[in-house]
């Protein structure tokens, strides 16, 4: 027991006593400011008249919140004393309840206030109290996991509070509604009463197949439209929706591809520009008699000049460059005046223009998620083979603060040249090397012969291994031979060349590795097609000419991107999300070699089948109400 507790559990026994030995006079609750929770319990025990008792608690638990002391509040709100409280002052106690729990972030507290409410109770409250009211009402309902609830509370709140911002209050139903879970939207579509609340359901449930197009959600949103011509949503949008909506209107018709088609860098351009027009040519959604395509070689020529010429013709969006150095020379400027999705992306510490968005095939994104994929695995403590270079220096960065982020180590790197003897490397990675010359240290110091069984070091839960097929067939099984082929192996998508080869791949067996939908995804209807018309279309190419296709995609969805924060593109190169300075990051797809052909993963760990399912907020609260 705390010190506190002690001094508290005193306190109210102390005032019990002095209340006993004065004959049972009640504290004057109108000037007693209670030190603790226990001391107002205490001292409203005392008070005959109940509803002078339940005001002086209301009041207190009110003072204790606003003294940032929510814990003493909820002790105060939770305590039996209110047991024959009256209307008003209930609706005075559940006031304050909701707000000390979503303070507090109480889920279990809020679906206990919730399964006593009704979405239509705040409407009990004074005009005053009535937006506080709906507002903590949608947000219990929200911590307590009841997003339909707090949509319909929300809803009500929007008809009933004409001062209300109504744009704000619409995007909250949208988020909520989008929360609700598929079977509760169709059951309560099919159960709701009200202009305004079927309205909102049939909104939400015409939208619900993830497989539709931005296209597709556009044309329904302007259909749901026309047909609730006099629904407050249809003449205010949530903001996701308003955007989804216009974005066919802002689609860009005059673009250029600036890429270099000369010099070392040709063949990944010409294979981004392939994709692209591929992806161009396939997309039914386009209208190609609205939509210009130029392509400008970027090779042999500053890309500030280039931008510049671009500019002057009139161009809505510029496609490239490739070159991280020509991508840099736009960081000059303050604000682009036509905006400009880069292949590539800025050096670290470059600022990034307004206007500019970067997407690439950005080996920082694979060496994150292999952290996040061994971190979830219970894989902490790893060891690490990365080649030399800038681009390992960069993959080795994002993998090191990605598994330091998370509780990871790494507990040896070794970072590696082609020409070295790779033996040695990895003798060195698994300790043996180490173990050996602790061996020879003792039999010089002893003078004599010492048996010695080489072994690695045993601390390590598993293995990355950045490196490309001829490398890495050449490291996997010195892993066995220096005792760690028991070592799990993590290798990002640069181990694979991208056709299936067992023969040569047999020596990968057990490697995960993470790589592109492009590459991984069996039902991939694009890729036949694309391979078909281009067989060349494969290995390192191939993925350049899915960025290419995927290039095409974000140049019609790029305000989405960075204005919805739960956009997503499922596109050739992985999912795909904007952060805030205009970064497209990607989420990859998961395989294992197995007999020397990469075999397809959960996107996830799988989860023990055994464990017990989750239960949902809704059952929960059905069992607190039986």
């Amino acid at each position: 027991m705390t010190r506190t507790s002690v001094h508290s559990q005193y306190s109210a026994a102390l005032l019990a006593f002095i209340l006993l030995l004065s004959g049972c006079a009640s504290v004057n609750l109108n000037s007693f400011d209670a030190t603790t929770a226990q001391d107002a319990i205490g001292a409203a025990a005392s008070e005959s008249d109940r509803n002078l008792a339940h005001d002086y608690l209301i009041r207190e638990a009110d003072r204790f919140l606003a003294r940032n002391q929510p814990r003493d509040a909820r002790t105060i709100l939770q305590s039996e004393q209110f047991n024959g409280i009256n209307d008003s002052n209930l609706r005075r106690q559940r006031l304050l309840a909701m707000e000390t729990a979503i303070t507090l972030e109480d889920g279990d507290w809020a679906r206990q206030i919730a399964s006593a409410l009704d979405p239509e109770y705040f409407l009990n409250y004074d005009r005053q109290d009535l937006s506080r009211a709906g507002n903590l009402q949608a947000d219990l309902y929200r911590l307590g996991g009841l997003p339909y609830r707090a949509a319909m509370t929300l809803i009500l709140l929007a008809e009933s509070d004409t001062d209300a911002d109504v744009q704000i209050l619409h995007n909250r139903i949208w988020e909520n509604l989008k929360a609700t879970s598929d079977t509760t939207l169709t059951t309560e579509t099919g159960q709701s009463i009200g202009y305004e609340s079927q309205g909102w359901l049939e909104l939400a449930s015409v939208l619900r197949d993830s497989e539709l197009s931005i296209e597709e959600q556009g044309r329904l949103i302007r259909r749901w439209q026309s047909n609730w011509p006099g629904h407050p949503a249809a003449d205010t949008l949530p903001d996701d929706l308003r955007l989804i909506a216009s974005l066919a209107d802002s689609r860009p018709e005059k673009i250029a591809m600036a890429l270099p088609l000369g010099g070392p860098l040709a063949s990944a351009g010409a294979a981004i520009r392939d994709g692209f027009f591929a992806a161009y040519f396939e997309d039914e959604s386009n209208d190609r008699s609205e939509v210009s395509i130029r392509v400008v070689d970027t090779s042999g020529r500053p890309f500030d000049e280039i931008y510049r010429e671009l500019v002057e013709e009139g161009y809505d969006l510029i496609v490239g460059p490739l070159e991280k150095e020509a991508l840099a020379s736009l960081s000059e400027m303050e604000t682009l005046p036509v905006s400009v999705l880069g292949l590539n992306y800025l050096p670290n510490g470059v600022r990034s223009p307004a206007g500019l968005y970067q997407y690439g095939l950005s080996a920082e994104d694979e060496a994150r998620q292999l952290a996040d994929r061994m971190i979830d695995q219970g894989i902490k403590q790893v060891l690490v083979l990365i080649p030399m270079g800038g681009w390992g220096d960069r993959v080795e960065q994002a993998l090191m603060n990605r598994l330091n982020s998370q509780g990871g180590i790494a507990l040896s790197t070794e970072r590696y040249f082609r020409e070295d003897n790779l033996r040695a490397v990895t003798a060195d990675l698994l300790g043996v090397t180490v173990s050996r010359e602790r061996a020879i240290d003792v039999e010089r110091t002893a003078g004599i012969d010492v048996e010695f069984e080489p072994r690695r070091r045993q601390d390590a839960d598993g293995i990355v291994m950045v490196a490309e097929p001829t490398i890495a067939r050449q490291f996997k099984p010195l892993f066995a031979f220096y005792f760690g082929g028991d070592l799990p192996v993590f290798s990002p998508s640069m181990i694979y060349e991208g056709n299936p080869d067992p023969s040569r791949d047999r020596d990968l067996n057990d490697v995960t590795f993470t790589d592109t939908p492009w590459v991984l995804r069996e039902d991939n209807e694009f890729r036949r097609i694309a391979r078909a018309a281009m067989p060349e279309v494969g290995g390192q190419l191939g993925r350049l000419f899915a960025m290419g296709a995927d290039a095409w995609t974000l140049s019609n969805r790029l305000s989405l991107l960075r204005y919805m924060d739960d956009a997503m593109i499922d596109g050739q190169t992985g999912i795909l999300t904007m952060d805030r300075n205009g970064s497209v990051h990607r989420e990859q797809m998961w395989a294992r070699f197995k007999n020397g052909v990469p075999e397809l993963l959960a996107s996830q760990p799988e989860i023990d089948e055994q464990a017990e399912e989750p239960i949902s907020p809704e059952t929960l609260l059905e069992r607190e109400m039986r």
